[in-house]
């Protein structure tokens, strides 16, 4: 048993399931072959018919039977061994790549085999080939293959990986036969969902919450969408337990209405308190605003920011505020915590929130975790493994956003559209890639550019990262503004109802999710806007696929093909895993198959 550890240690793996995914890089076969293929490797029985040494090589003709016809091997490193060995009339099984010279079969230093009719698989690893070979015969047989949680088609195709019974069982012209590749991709999403199921802790809740929401529901002026109405559903059955705490995440897309969730949460946790922590000012206002909109007026609301305060910050049902809340002394104890554009904070942050709220000990608070960036359908089910994960696909409204690429010669016409927009009382947002000038960047920067628009048009504002006021701002442009030059800062969150046109510079460098998330600025009010993707480099593939599609969850597939797939992402659920079989971007029906095993197994 040490001994497997410390092979197992070796490979760096921990699973017979991981063992199995080691597959063979080559084979040999010592299967007699049926025809001669030239160039091709070929095993034959040949009786040896003339032998002759020239300039310290060696010549053998050899007599294929089977085949009626001659074969003249070179052997050009020879030792005595060689001449004792092939002998005239001696019988051999030799093997080598056939090639054909004048219409004559040649081979060239071709091996004597001791054996026929069998076929070895050769393991490039770490280990020695008979150690391999030993942990493998030891290992993958059908018994703990289906102890695993594999099926008795899926455990053969393993074993035929590694034990084939002939070639043609596992190969075809283009490498491993797909079958058997399909069932690779299934063991590796099998295992990587039950590893990430052991990381899981779940603790009791404080209390369950079971607080009432029609008197929310029933005052919103329209209806909620069915998967906003599903999401609070399941939230509901999470806050209602106190043998488990509540660890969900909501993932929805831009516009997708995740602050009514937000707001049906608040109302399930009372008579108790709740608090929700934003990564900004300016989102921690909104999420306030709409908090006073909503919320039937029964209802205290504190807002607690380093630069503002509104409400009684210890007394309030539901508080919000940023990081500014891990530096208050004491938080009141609350029930459920809620976290805004998670990713945005460390784990660290949203520890210390979790603690400062007065979590009981052995008891945690329920705590719901919200994101705008959406992820791949596939990532999903497998985070759904370490945390709950709702998706939020659909919106309340139906968007109308063109998106269109272009590049300097179209820059004329653009102008004439932003005059346009300024004049029907709407705005403008134009994405730089670079606050300040670079050579390694070939396209102006924001303080390059400024100059430009501000001779040309008024009221313009401009704001980065490293804008200390960047928050007031952006609060100011949207009551008054008419052009907004900024950096990527802009891309989550805030909400410009009067937004109707964004040019995104530099397009080509960002990532799909990006830009996804800076298009979801505009249109957020209904009205018909669009999106400029302006690049030097158009036509682009990349770019083009982005402009035809709409949904952020699509975006994020897209996303994953162009990134040749693979990375699993999130700051709460990073592994940093790369697949060998699996594609994230392509594979979901074998990801919820191997899900649906796993879940069938626990029953």
């Amino acid at each position: 048993m040490e001994e497997t550890k410390r092979l197992f240690k070796k490979l760096k793996i921990t699973t017979i399931l991981e063992l199995a995914l080691i597959t063979p890089t080559s084979y040999n076969d010592t299967t007699l072959s049926s025809e001669i293929i030239p160039s091709k490797i070929g095993t034959f029985e040949a009786i040896v018919k003339e032998v002759e040494s020239i300039g310290g090589k060696l010549r053998v003709s050899f007599w294929l039977s089977a085949f009626h016809q001659p074969l003249y091997a070179t052997f050009f490193r020879t030792t005595p061994y060689h001449y004792g060995l092939f002998r005239v009339g001696s019988v051999h099984i030799i093997q080598g790549r056939v090639e054909v010279y004048h219409q004559m079969l040649q081979m060239s230093q071709p091996k004597s085999l001791k054996e026929i009719g069998k076929i070895t698989p050769k393991y490039k690893t770490v280990l020695k080939e008979s150690e391999m070979r030993a942990l493998m015969e030891t290992y993958l047989h059908r018994q703990n293959l289906l102890r695993e949680g594999l099926n008795q088609s899926e455990a053969e195709k393993i074993i035929a990986i590694h034990f084939p019974p002939h070639k043609e069982a596992i190969l075809d012209a283009s490498g491993l036969r797909l079958e058997m590749v399909e069932t690779l991709k299934f063991v590796e999403a099998l295992n990587h969902l039950k590893k990430l199921r052991t990381k899981r802790v779940n603790y009791p809740a404080i209390r369950a919450l079971n607080g009432d929401t029609s008197p929310f529901l029933e005052r919103l002026p329209f209806a909620l969408t069915s998967e906003q109405n599903q999401v609070i559903d399941a939230i509901r059955l999470d806050l209602a337990k106190s043998h488990k705490a509540a660890k969900r995440m909501v993932v929805g897309d831009v516009g997708s209405g995740k602050t009514m969730v937000i707001l049906a949460s608040v109302m399930m946790a009372l008579p108790h308190k709740s608090i929700l922590m934003a990564p900004t000012s300016l989102l921690a206002l909104q999420l306030y605003e709409e908090a006073c909109k909503y919320l039937p007026p029964t209802i205290s609301i504190a807002l607690a920011m380093q630069s503002r305060a509104e409400g009684n910050f210890e007394s309030a049902d539901f508080v919000i505020g940023t990081h500014a809340l891990l530096y208050k002394e004491h938080l009141p104890e609350v029930s459920l915590v809620m976290i805004d554009e998670q990713h945005r904070f460390g784990t660290q942050q949203r520890q210390q929130l979790e603690a400062l709220s007065n979590a009981q000990e052995g008891k945690r608070t329920h705590t719901i975790q919200f994101s705008a960036t959406p992820i791949p359908r596939t990532q999903a089910m497998m985070d759904s493994e370490l945390i709950d994960v709702s998706l939020i696909t659909t919106t309340p409204f139906v968007r109308d956003v063109t998106t269109i690429s272009i590049s300097k010669p179209d820059f004329g016409k653009l102008l004439g559209h932003i005059s346009l927009e300024i004049e029907a009382g709407h705005q403008v947002l134009v994405v730089y890639p670079l606050v300040e000038e670079s050579d390694e960047v070939p396209y102006q920067s924001l303080e390059e550019s400024r100059g430009f628009w501000e001779k040309r048009f008024e009221d313009v504002y401009v704001t980065h990262g490293k804008d200390k006021n960047k928050e007031d701002k952006l609060l100011e442009f949207r009551q008054k503004g008419k052009i907004l030059l900024a950096t990527t800062v802009i891309e989550v969150g805030i909400s410009l109802p009067k937004l109707t046109l964004i040019i995104i510079v530099g397009a080509e460098r960002m990532g799909l999710a990006t830009l996804h998330q800076l298009r979801g600025r505009v249109g957020r009010n209904g009205l018909k806007s669009w999106c400029y993707l302006y690049s030097h480099s158009t036509p682009n593939e990349r770019l083009r696929e982005f402009a035809d599609t709409t949904s952020g969850f699509d975006i994020a597939k897209l996303d994953l093909k162009f990134r040749n797939s693979g990375d699993i992402l999130d700051g709460t659920i990073q592994s940093g895993q790369r697949f060998r079989w699996l594609d994230m971007a392509e594979d979901e029906a074998i990801i919820a198959k191997a899900k649906e095993r796993l879940n069938v197994s626990i029953r």
